[in-house]
């Protein structure tokens, strides 16, 4: 889901193997000929992040990122082209697979003048992923579809937020990947919601967490923020029935606290504290 760290864990991977790693956005990605970039500008990214060292960028790592947004539109062979979509998976297929791409240096449309560096990839992890917003209904009715004939199947409960764990390929299929795509990245997996202890530990422990942050900011001004405990327990509350996981921190502090950054410079008092009233 969205919010659950899925680009973090990826920085933080490519923080620890050394190795060139680049995070690219599926988003831009459109069918060749077409404005928006071309399925190869994702091994140009790679090279610049090897400092064009080409056998090194050879076994780097590329995380595509929000591969969800390049499903097929619709189910039926469309008149018009689905030009961000289906057309944008098969030009992956070959990036995948492990085959020798042209991949032009400096990025952008293929020009018949320009100088292409050959790039091979078979030695390039690919890791994708994406919020697939909506894939739990598609799961739910598999789950739950009824059976055939007389035999009389009783289907276990799932819990809501266990949904995910139960994904198959073909509820990815049934969502709009291509099955060669699938085929390719041959590994499904998923990132569980975050509770409510590890909304609270990212609200509250890293060196720039959001808490933390704020105290700064009234520190500029002189002044000493702190918060009750309940706060951190009330915020994180809030957080799980926006259902927007640790993004949603920064809007609620700026609601707790608008007024108080307003008001702060011109107080007597040089503590701020907030409790949960």
């Amino acid at each position: 889901n969205t919010g659950t760290g899925k680009t973090l864990m990826a920085r933080t991977i490519a923080k620890l193997l050394n190795v060139p790693f680049t995070i690219v956005d599926a988003t831009v990605l459109t069918e060749a000929g077409y404005v928006g970039e071309d399925v190869e500008s994702i091994l140009t990214r790679l090279l610049q992040a090897a400092d064009y060292d080409l056998p090194k960028a050879q076994v780097g790592i590329v995380f595509i990122d929000e591969i969800d947004k390049i499903a097929r539109k619709g189910d039926n062979p469309s008149i018009t082209r689905d030009v961000s979509g289906e057309g944008v998976q098969q030009g992956l297929l070959k990036l995948l697979e492990g085959s020798k791409v042209n991949v032009p240096p400096k990025g952008g449309r293929k020009h018949p003048d320009q100088k292409y560096i050959e790039v091979d990839t078979t030695n390039i992890l690919f890791v994708a992923g994406g919020a697939f917003v909506g894939i739990e209904k598609k799961i739910g009715s598999r789950l739950n579809s009824a059976s055939l004939g007389y035999s009389k199947e009783t289907r276990q409960h799932v819990e809501e937020d266990e949904v995910l764990s139960y994904i198959t390929p073909s509820d990815l299929k049934s969502f709009g990947l291509i099955p060669e795509l699938i085929g390719r990245m041959p590994i499904v997996t998923f990132m569980s919601p975050l509770d409510k202890k590890a909304l609270r530990a990212i609200l509250t422990l890293p060196n720039h967490a959001l808490v933390k942050q704020d105290q700064h900011l009234f520190h500029i001004d002189g002044l000493t923020l702190s918060f009750a405990e309940e706060v951190h327990d009330y915020i994180v509350e809030i957080a799980l029935v926006y259902v927007l996981a640790a993004r949603v921190f920064r809007s609620v502090c700026e609601a707790i606290l608008t007024d108080h950054m307003f008001d702060a410079p011109g107080l007597d008092a040089k503590d701020i504290h907030i409790t949960v009233d």
